[in-house]
């Protein structure tokens, strides 16, 4: 008898067609390298961390060791400047979120409007964040807050007033005004591409409806643009929390303490004062200070893309 392919007939459903058989490939074998070599990256100087920050280590007496038990951690802790250390990491990048949202939301809402020359201002204006951290702290301290020579002082001397020496007088917000100009065209970046989302049909009903400028600010572009900073805000918390090189550069922590933050007071425990076993535990406090701020970051953020 012919086949009901021969015939030209279909499969009926007490037929179906058979389908290729597919072997399933377990993906473990293609992950394991890459996932232990992340997790070494990560756990070894973590373990070693935690390794030195209980035991007596200084470079300059190698004979003084042994097991220190919470010792490092009971000096760290009432070190008053460790409390300093913290409450300028704090102040720093505190302020610096706040210079840098507020700056680049209102820049940012500029920037999407259109006028002559304004694909050369984009550029302009995202040019500081290409820049070395430890190039636009040399830049700051000679060329614009120098009070001699710099170009703030020119204008106050020609305004008929005298200039600041900013690093003695105002060192913290010195150091402020740097990691903000570094880090405002991150954060106009993240809002004019969250701006260029928005729905043009929304912004001309709302027109229509008279809304003005102010309105159209408060109720339609800031509430599209809160996923957006809380982005911002996470990104550069992590990072604004191992600010170095500008304090470096610029200040060395001074006058006194007065520009210490977390990772600067570990540095000058590890490689001023050789002190590692102190230096190791500054550090521990930092990776629980930085996973805490980081945890809620993330429920935050989380809990806006949810709703």
């Amino acid at each position: 008898m012919p086949s009901s392919a021969a015939l030209g007939v279909a499969p009926t459903a007490n037929a179906p067609a058979r389908r290729p058989a597919r072997r399933s490939l377990s993906t473990l074998p293609f992950l394991a390298p890459s996932v232990i070599v992340l997790l070494l990256w990560m756990i070894v100087p973590l373990a070693m961390t935690l390794h030195f920050s209980f035991i007596r280590y200084n470079l300059l007496n190698p004979a003084l060791g042994g097991f220190a038990g919470w010792s490092n951690y009971e000096f760290l802790l009432t070190d008053p400047a460790l409390w300093t250390a913290l409450a300028n990491t704090l102040l720093l990048v505190g302020w610096v979120l706040v210079i840098t949202v507020g700056l680049g939301t209102l820049l940012a809402v500029l920037f999407d409007q259109d006028f002559p020359g304004r694909g050369i201002a984009r550029l302009l204006v995202i040019a500081p964040f290409f820049v070395m951290p430890t190039v636009s702290a040399l830049i700051w301290k000679n060329l614009m807050m120098h009070p001699i020579n710099g170009v703030m002082a020119f204008v106050s001397r020609s305004l008929g007033f005298t200039p600041v020496d900013w690093f003695a007088e105002f060192p913290l917000t010195s150091v402020i005004i740097i990691v903000a100009w570094q880090w405002l065209p991150f954060a106009l970046l993240i809002l004019l591409t969250a701006i260029q989302s928005l729905d043009h049909e929304q912004r001309e009903a709302a027109r229509m409806d008279g809304a003005g400028p102010v309105s159209m600010f408060v109720f339609i572009i800031l509430p599209h643009l809160g996923r957006a900073i809380g982005v911002v805000v996470m990104i550069e918390t992590i990072f604004l929390l191992t600010v170095f090189a500008e304090i470096l550069v610029t200040t060395s922590g001074g006058p006194g303490l007065a520009t210490t933050n977390l990772a600067f007071l570990i540095y000058m425990r590890a490689l001023l004062e050789f002190d590692v076993g102190g230096a190791s535990a500054g550090g521990v406090i930092a990776i629980v200070l930085a996973n805490i701020v980081a945890f809620f970051l993330v429920r935050a953020i989380a809990r806006n893309l949810a709703t």
